[in-house]
């Protein structure tokens, strides 16, 4: 999640590890394990979802610290672009966090590295979570993350666009959107009817608003299908939708977040995005004339693509469980957890969260439409390669056929 929810973010790690290797430690002088005066240190290695993260971050750690003298939290912020290769290194040195905030675990599972998140929170949090996102967190019947943060994605609207382009409706369906993205294009000025980003920040989450909305998948637990004949007719109206130009210059190349900065300013007529983009606008350009309803699908039905990150608590050497438990506890109390959701304007995964901010009008979109979300195959070992095979090839739509991209994919896949 923001990324994604950036909720996954996969890249290589043989052409990040020369650039990560030098800032992959924690700094803290004990390594994670107990100090000579009987504190123990808990490692923390999470994502920047925001400018604001590293600071919503050290908040908590001092309330927490505040409350339990005897535990020290050392936290490491990673961009996403870094982020799994740096938990990479640290797995394969010996150096794994003890606690880790990311998208895909199935792998970390797999391989026995993680808590099962029932040993690491006490019965009252557990079961104050969601189930549907409880769910999305087992492995064959036992969950090992723990939901982090939820999100799901709608289709921002420039209104005022629209109008000057004589559309008289958002559009519900590809056919209206390729039409209304079209005329927004053909206003010129450097103005673009949709926003398409294929580039390396999140092409898996722009593959799945399209291959999904044509019926396709991306596979479940056991295995992974890009190469489905499902998935072709999103694969094709992507094409279709930059052939008439009826996208900015270069989707292949271009990456979300700096693209909803131009939704932002006003030069993008359609955009899909998530919550924050609604604080992202309040702050920069609070005259923008927009809405927000549901994504156009193939055949105009409901379709979201949820996103959820999670927590996970790896059995590093040492009794640190009871630590962990601790620190998970406080953190997902409605008193710390909701103000941190708030911040970066996610959706919350605990039912008590959900309560508290069942009165925020901005998130109303997104809740309505989040019953019919869809959610990555986070489960399969093999999404991490999936994530990261999206990143690295789908952006060559731009100029390759739609079918010899989901083949190139599923090549990478099948091979990692």
């Amino acid at each position: 999640m923001k990324k994604s929810l950036r909720l996954g973010a996969a890249v290589a790690l043989a052409a990040t590890a020369s650039l990560t290797l030098a800032s992959c430690g924690f700094g803290g002088g004990n390594g994670g394990g107990d100090d000579a005066a009987g504190k123990t240190t808990l490692d923390l290695l999470v994502p920047s979802y925001s400018d604001n993260t590293q600071g919503l971050w050290e908040d908590v750690i001092s309330g927490f610290e505040e409350e339990n003298p005897d535990i020290t939290v050392n936290l490491e912020v990673q961009s996403w672009d870094n982020l799994e290769s740096v938990i990479a290194t640290k797995i394969q040195g010996g150096e794994a966090p003890d606690i880790y905030n990311g998208g895909p675990f199935a792998g970390f599972a797999a391989d026995g590295l993680l808590y099962p998140a029932e040993e690491v929170v006490s019965a009252d949090t557990y079961s104050d979570f969601q189930e549907s996102f409880l769910a999305n967190a087992e492995v064959e019947g036992t969950a090992y993350a723990l939901p982090f943060i939820a999100s799901a994605r709608a289709l921002f609207v420039n209104n005022a666009l629209l109008e000057q382009a004589g559309v008289t409706a958002p559009p519900t369906n590809w056919d209206e959107l390729l039409d209304a993205a079209t005329k927004v294009s053909a206003l010129g000025g450097g103005i673009a009817g949709y926003g398409m980003p294929l580039g390396s920040e999140e092409a898996q989450a722009e593959a799945a608003v399209w291959l999904w909305g044509g019926g396709g998948t991306f596979g479940d637990e056991s295995e992974i299908t890009i190469d489905d004949p499902s998935n072709l007719p999103g694969a094709e109206q992507i094409k279709k939708m930059i052939d008439a130009g009826a996208t900015q210059a270069d989707p292949g190349s271009t990456d979300r977040s700096p693209l909803m900065d131009i939704f932002v300013q006003g030069q993008i007529g359609m955009q899909v995005g998530l919550p924050p983009t609604v604080g992202q606008i309040e702050e920069n350009n609070p005259e923008l004339d927009y809405s927000i309803v549901p994504i156009p699908t193939q055949d105009g039905g409901p379709f979201t693509l949820g996103v959820m990150d999670q927590l996970m608590a790896f059995q590093n050497d040492g009794d640190k469980q009871e630590a962990i438990t601790a620190f998970l506890d406080y953190f997902y109390s409605a008193d710390v957890y909701v103000p941190w959701v708030q911040a970066e304007g996610f959706l919350p995964v605990t039912k008590s969260g959900a309560e508290q901010l069942s009165g925020e009008e901005a998130l109303a979109p997104f809740l309505e439409v989040l019953p019919d979300a869809q959610f990555y195959p986070s489960t399969n070992p093999k999404w991490s390669a999936a994530d990261g095979a999206f990143k690295a090839l789908f952006g060559q739509l731009q100029t390759k056929p739609a079918q010899d991209v989901l083949t190139e994919i599923q090549a990478q896949v099948d091979a990692g």
